[in-house]
């Protein structure tokens, strides 16, 4: 998908501009997502706190980008494809920030876990949970970055997966709490921070949707599941 087909080049520039942007944002999200599971697997509580306290930097791009959008739509009036980009940027950027929080909270957990420890089967399933997230971003990145509908819409998918993996997940944990009362607060932070790492998951579900919408101009959400199968989007 061409975004440079416009006589002013000056249009062309603030549209592949604000993209970058979002781009950007997104890179950031995904570093911060990556440092807050360090943190947390490794209980690095340097790391957790640079990345609470550079939450406000994800928070401060997203400010900017809808910013700039709100002056090209005002200024250039939009039509078709280029309105279609900007309305998934705008989207796309309150996800990101979201997720942001998401990655901000899982952070606080591990400076609030310093000094106990987790059965390690427990460790493990979090682990892997945290990695099948971060591949989803990643790639829903990849597919904004590529505006490539096709893999948006597998990638997309992998959101169902994530969500047995985190069912799976509390299961574990709640017959970690029936086994021992004293395991209860631990479990519950735990949930929270598994809760985390799933809605960051829905989010880079819904990135993968605004790409459709972007390349093909449909609205894919909320779409119902067909023959029983993983919904495809």
């Amino acid at each position: 998908m061409d975004i440079g087909h416009h006589t002013s080049q000056q249009y062309n520039h603030e549209l592949e501009d604000v993209r970058n942007m979002a781009l950007q944002m997104g890179g950031l999200v995904e570093e911060q997502l990556n440092k807050a599971m360090r943190a947390l697997m490794e209980s690095d509580s340097q790391l957790a706190e640079e990345v609470v306290n550079s939450d406000y930097k994800v928070n401060r791009l997203e400010v900017q980008i809808d910013e700039v959008c709100a002056k090209i739509i005002a200024r250039r009036q939009p039509a078709a494809s280029d309105l279609r980009l900007l309305i998934s940027i705008i989207k796309s950027v309150t996800d990101l920030e979201r997720m942001g929080d998401e990655a901000e909270k899982i952070a606080r957990y591990a400076l609030t876990s310093q000094g106990t420890s987790s059965p390690a089967s427990l460790h493990s399933s979090l682990r892997h949970l945290g990695n099948e997230v971060r591949d989803m971003l990643r790639d829903a990145l990849d597919t904004m970055a590529r505006m490539d509908a096709e893999k948006a819409k597998v990638v997309g998918q992998s959101d169902e997966r994530i969500d047995a993996e985190f069912d799976y997940l509390s299961r574990e944990l709640l017959t970690h709490m029936m086994e021992d009362p004293r395991n209860i607060k631990q479990s519950l932070n735990t949930l929270w921070c598994a809760r985390a790492l799933e809605r960051i998951g829905d989010h880079s579900r819904n990135i993968c949707e605004y790409v459709i919408y972007l390349v093909e101009g449909k609205d894919v959400r909320h779409t119902a599941p067909k023959n029983g199968t993983i919904p495809a989007i």
